[in-house]
């Protein structure tokens, strides 16, 4: 008699792709939204007839809500359960999105783009944590480039989106093109997301209020200060230097204060203490360094120094966004295959080899090689993020999942404000009292110089990765602690209360 064959790690449950689908649904009205409106700062300054320095808090105002209640994410989800607090957030973000069409005046929109990134921060670190905690630790690599899927048509449809949406229309529908997104997610989570409400029986842990008026507000200072170098400001101004030394102080305190309370932290930072969750962090922490620093630099080039439109840049921006979408499938199997070590240090080098070209750009450089170097770019940022991201959730119980999924977007997300304050600098040096093309291009060339030497710097962490996988005895995939062939601190595998607890999971998806 045939028996069936064991379960593999290198398979994805049916169920755990119906859960992505819906996920992902909701999860683009959020990244598009963020692309979308960065293109939309002429017209709303003219509409709303508000000064730029006003109309920026748009943005900045949106960044510092999602640093908010990134943090308590966790805490809520163990306290509500995923689904509700999945539709809950999606409600919100749709509430906020409404709101933000309907604004009258600048200081109403930027309080209702509030009200939108207060709901961003809780759904995308629980998207992460929803999908990690169903697959039950078999094909992170894949569940990885699942998770990654919102981010990747992120730059491709948004800044088109954007642009196609503010020639045939006004500004109102950049945001009300967000409601199908969230009526349907919402939907969707509804019939195919687990009903996981803790039992009366199983009280959530209560609130770590102390953390959380310790981590909040230092992130959100930190990202304050930091955004206050895009405008005239430098790094030595006390605008940027008073709040940033806030929230440093504020984070400080608040990890040097968790592992000794004695309930739940709002963050376990001990996971810190582990090898494949720092690395992970500070690769991802590097990449967004990288990441959203040239993204902010790639359409400035475009515009000031190549002459192009809003909607142009867009455009010539989709070759990097089509290049992340198409690596993440190999990028994720690969990982699952021969680790996250080998994968992030072959993406990264690749990443900082791709962005030569920029560091060596002038008015005159062939108007091809650019677009053709972007789709290389993405085919090495996919792979740059989804190696370090799966990393970090290798040998993990199931309730330190969601901890994981905030230490590792947070880092990503200050790596974005530290690159974007940094290359902001160097460029305002490099291009101060001129304006021809030719100098304008010498100091878009340092810039991205700088981001070539952020990017190589990332490659000696990830060595300190986990490296290539090896099957547990018996079911290879059964829980998040599948081993790594790495010492115990970087691939501790799960108990047999968390693989049961993982394998439960899967089989109520």
């Amino acid at each position: 008699m045939n028996t069936p064959d064991p379960p593999r790690s290198d398979r994805v449950d049916p169920a755990v792709w119906r859960m992505a689908v819906t996920l992902i649904v909701g999860a683009l009205a959020v990244v598009l939204d963020t692309t979308i409106v960065s293109v939309a700062l002429d017209d709303l300054t003219k509409d709303l007839a508000a000064p730029l320095s006003t109309v920026q808090w748009v943005g900045t105002g949106y960044l510092l809500a999602v640093f908010v209640t990134v943090p308590v994410a966790g805490w809520a989800q163990a306290r509500f359960g995923g689904r509700r607090l999945w539709i809950a957030a999606l409600g919100g973000f749709l509430l906020g999105s409404l709101l933000s069409a309907l604004a009258w005046d600048a200081p109403s929109l930027i309080a209702f783009r509030v009200l939108q990134g207060g709901a961003a921060g809780i759904l995308m670190p629980l998207m992460a944590t929803l999908l990690v905690q169903a697959a039950g630790g078999r094909a992170i690599g894949k569940v990885m480039a699942i998770i990654t899927v919102p981010t990747a048509l992120g730059p491709i449809l948004g800044p088109v989106l954007g642009g196609l949406i503010l020639h045939l229309a006004d500004w109102r529908w950049l945001f009300l093109v967000n409601l199908p997104f969230c009526a349907v997610g919402a939907w969707l989570a509804r019939r195919n997301l687990p009903d996981d409400r803790p039992g009366p029986d199983r009280p959530g842990a209560p609130l770590d209020t102390i953390g959380l008026l310790l981590l909040s507000p230092g992130c959100a200072a930190l990202v304050y200060g930091l955004s206050r170098v895009e405008g005239s400001a430098s790094l030595t101004d006390a605008a940027v230097l008073a709040p940033t030394a806030v929230g440093l102080a504020l984070v400080g305190g608040f990890v040097a204060r968790a592992p000794r309370r004695a309930g739940a932290p709002l963050v376990d930072v001990r996971l810190l203490r582990r090898r494949a969750v720092a690395s992970s962090a500070g690769l991802l922490f590097l990449g967004g360094v990288s990441l959203y620093g040239s993204m902010m630099l790639l359409p400035l080039y475009f515009q000031q120094v190549r002459g192009t439109d809003a909607l142009g840049a867009g455009l010539l921006l989709v070759p990097q966004g089509v290049g992340a979408l198409l690596a993440r499938g190999l990028a994720g199997r690969y990982t699952d295959r021969v680790g996250p070590r080998g994968v992030a240090t072959g993406a990264f080098v690749l990443v900082g080899v791709t962005t030569v070209p920029f560091a060596l750009v002038t008015a005159g450089t062939a108007t091809w090689l650019l677009p053709a170097a972007l789709f290389v770019r993405g085919l090495a940022l996919g792979a740059a993020m989804i190696a370090p991201m799966g990393a970090a959730y290798i040998g993990l119980e199931r309730a330190e999942v969601p901890d994981a999924s905030m230490i590792t977007r947070l880092a990503q997300q200050l790596g974005g404000s530290v690159g974007i304050a940094l290359l902001t600098v160097v460029l305002q040096h490099g291009t101060a009292g001129t304006r021809t093309p030719a100098a304008l291009a010498e100091g878009f060339g340092t810039a991205f110089g700088w981001a070539v030497l952020l990017t190589v710097a990332a490659v000696p962490l990830c060595l300190l990765l986990p490296g290539r996988p090896v099957p547990a005895d018996g079911d290879a995939g059964t829980g998040t602690g599948a081993g790594t062939g790495d010492t115990p601190d970087t691939a501790t595998g799960t108990d047999g209360a968390g693989a049961a607890a993982a394998a439960s999971s899967t089989a109520e998806v």
